[in-house]
C-alpha cells in the first residue's frame, strides 16, 4: 500500500513534501552472472516489471559521524542500527526533488521513514541545521538524529536499479542493483553518478521485499540454483573496501 502511494506521488509530480513510511522484511541476495541469468529465466513467468520505474539511476549520498561510528556500527552486525542518507532517482539539481531517508533495522525488520524536498532543502537542513517548511514527525525525527550525531557527507554511493512486482502478489517487491560504485570526494549529488566500481565475484544485489512469508515458488527457484540469504550493506562494503585500500597504503609508507 505504501509503495504504491509512494509510486502514485512520484508519477504525478508532486510539488508539496512527501511524507512517507515503511515497515518490512527485506531479504538480500548475492548472485553471480549465472545464477543472475538463470534466476531471471525461471521467474520470468512470477515476476512483471514495476509500473512506474522498471530501470532507475539511483545516487545516495550517506551521511555519518565524524568517526564514522554508523557504519562502523552497522558492520558489527548488531541486532539495531540505523543510517541516514539522502536518494535522488537519477542525477538531480539544486531544485530537483529528493528523499530524506532514516532507515532502522530491528532485528531484520526495516523501518524506513522518509522525506520529500528539494536537493537545496535538504543540503541546508542537514549541513546548516536549516528546517524545512514543512513541519511533520518525521522531519522532527531527522531532526533529533542531526542534533544528536551531528552527521556530514560521508560517501555518494550509485548504481542501476531494476524494479519488478509479483505476477500473482502486487504487494512482493523485487529489485535487483548493478554496477555498484562510490566515492569519497565530491559528495554532491549534482555532481553525477561517477565512482570506484564495487568489485566483487557476485555483482548482483537482489532485494526481495516481503510482508510476510516468500512465496513458495520463489523460494524453491531460489534454493535450486543455490541463491540464499546474504546479509550485505553497500555503504559497508564499500566503507571497508575504501578503508582497506587506505591501511595497505599507510603500512607501505611505514616500510
Amino acid at each position: 500500500m505504501h509503495r504504491h502511494a509512494e509510486r502514485k506521488n512520484r508519477m504525478a509530480g508532486k510539488k508539496e513534501q512527501t511524507i512517507l513510511t515503511f515497515q518490512r522484511t527485506e531479504v538480500k541476495y548475492r548472485m553471480s552472472r549465472a545464477q543472475y541469468q538463470g534466476f531471471m529465466e525461471h521467474t520470468k513467468m512470477l515476476r512483471v516489471p514495476d509500473e512506474a520505474y522498471p530501470h532507475s539511476l539511483i545516487l545516495n549520498i550517506y551521511y555519518d559521524t565524524e568517526h564514522d561510528e554508523l557504519v562502523t556500527r552497522s558492520l558489527d552486525k548488531p541486532v539495531y542500527k540505523e543510517k541516514l542518507r539522502v536518494r535522488s532517482y537519477g542525477i538531480p539539481g539544486k531544485r530537483s526533488p529528493v528523499f530524506v531517508e532514516l532507515k532502522k533495522k530491528y532485528d531484520g525488520i526495516v523501518y524506513k521513514r522518509r522525506s520529500e524536498m528539494s536537493l537545496r532543502e535538504a543540503e541546508n537542513f542537514l549541513q546548516r541545521g536549516i528546517r524545512p517548511a514543512l513541519d511533520s514527525q518525521i522531519n522532527r525525527e531527522l531532526e533529533y538524529f542531526r542534533a544528536f550525531y551531528r552527521p556530514h557527507p560521508a560517501m555518494v554511493l550509485c548504481y542501476d536499479r531494476d524494479s519488478y512486482q509479483g505476477a500473482f502478489d502486487p504487494d512482493f517487491r523485487m529489485t535487483i542493483d548493478r554496477n555498484i560504485r562510490y566515492r569519497e570526494q565530491d559528495l554532491r549529488l549534482e555532481d553525477g553518478d561517477g565512482g570506484s566500481p564495487l568489485r566483487t565475484e557476485t555483482p548482483y544485489l537482489m532485494e526481495l521485499k516481503v510482508g510476510d512469508a516468500l512465496p513458495i515458488e520463489m523460494a524453491r527457484i531460489l534454493s535450486e540454483l543455490r541463491i540464499f540469504p546474504a546479509s550485505f550493506s553497500k555503504y559497508g562494503e564499500a566503507y571497508r573496501i575504501s578503508h582497506s585500500r587506505a591501511d595497505v597504503s599507510v603500512q607501505a609508507a611505514c616500510r
